[in-house]
């Protein structure tokens, strides 16, 4: 049997990982992008370069490819689904579809008994009058938004006066919680109550961009138990086939929440490269492809560094260490705030 042409939509990072991991497989790639300039052009087989509207370039796209998967959320549901009609779209359409939203995203995982932070769907100025309970908080775009965009600190009422905010583009509001810890969970998710789950991962942002993952995570045992508890429950429910993230807050009295889910994989599992035996991409590929699931076998403990704009310079011309892993996403332009790529270390 054939293996089947893998479709991803989306050219950054992410979509280069994945391409990498496909082809190690011995899976043809199609990357279809709207940015000219995309780093996973590089990586893949075949790219096709066009808008996610633009019907023409969509079905060039599907008559190249067997089964599609995309790098990133914020993919027009009507795009996904138009494509599903014709060709397998996997994680489905309407997964992404309630959590490229943050309001439904939180719906969804509260009706699931699981704990978020509180939060409220504010549409006009005036709203945030009635849920002063709510303050400090986060206010958020219900959609968009990743590494700190669209979202705004709100200490007290005042602090909206020196704000310019468009409400019609929709806004939650979350109450802040005082943060100990922040983790996530990588599972990879092959059918009913068959997944490959990596242990949880200890993130530290800076700026509100990710800066550190390391394995172990420091927490304690319920913490643990209740993550991965957590987080196969949510990949259940979705009936999801591929790799998931599910990003978690610790509060100072060691109380869990989910922050978000990421239906895709993620940047805190990079060291999955190299700390394990299958990688959250491989998995990815794997799932969605419909190939051999392979048990998760731990090589090492393990650390991982984004490199932001210009950080980038310096570790082109840097000589490593065996146990260090260099990763050159090779991005055209070097941008402020931007992930230009990353170092894994192994830990013993």
């Amino acid at each position: 049997m054939s293996k089947p042409t893998l479709g991803i939509i989306g050219g950054g990072q992410l979509g280069s990982m994945l391409a990498t991991a496909a082809k190690k497989l011995g899976i043809r790639t199609v990357v279809f992008c709207d940015d000219i300039d995309s780093p996973a052009q590089k990586f893949s087989d075949n790219f096709i370069h066009g808008t996610y509207s633009d019907k023409e370039k969509i079905n060039e796209f599907i008559s190249k490819t067997d089964v599609i998967t995309y790098e990133f959320e914020n993919i027009p549901y009507e795009t996904l689904n138009e494509i599903n009609k014709t060709k397998p779209v996997l994680p489905k359409p309407s997964i992404n579809r309630i959590i490229q939203h943050r309001l439904a995203e939180k719906d969804f995982i509260n009706k699931l008994n699981i704990r978020t932070t509180q939060y409220v769907l504010i549409t006009n100025k005036s709203e945030i009058d009635s849920v002063q309970n709510l303050l400090p908080g986060l206010l958020k775009t219900t959609t968009l938004g990743y590494d700190g965009k669209g979202q705004h600190l709100i200490d007290s009422i005042k602090d909206l006066n020196e704000l310019d905010i468009d409400f019609s583009k929709g806004y939650i509001l979350e109450k802040l919680v005082k943060i100990k810890k922040e983790i996530s969970i990588i599972i990879t998710r092959f059918s009913d109550k068959k997944y490959e789950i990596y242990e949880p991962i200890e993130n530290v942002h800076e700026d509100q961009i990710l800066k550190y993952s390391t394995i172990p995570a420091k927490i304690n045992s319920k913490i643990l138990e209740q993550s991965k508890s957590w987080a196969i429950h949510l990949a259940e429910e979705l009936k999801y086939v591929g790799t998931l993230c599910v990003e978690f807050f610790i509060d100072k009295n060691e109380n869990l929440y989910v922050n978000e889910v990421a239906p895709r994989v993620h940047n805190s599992g990079h060291l999955t490269i190299n700390a394990y035996n299958i990688s959250q991409f491989e998995n990815h590929v794997r799932a969605v492809c419909g190939l051999e699931q392979i048990p998760l076998k731990k090589i090492s403990n393990a650390k991982m560094v984004n490199l932001i704009g210009d950080q980038i310079i310096v570790y082109r011309n840097k000589q490593f260490e065996k146990n260090e892993f260099f990763f050159d996403y090779l991005k055209k332009d070097i941008k402020n705030k931007r992930k230009m790529g990353h170092l894994t270390t192994l830990i013993n």
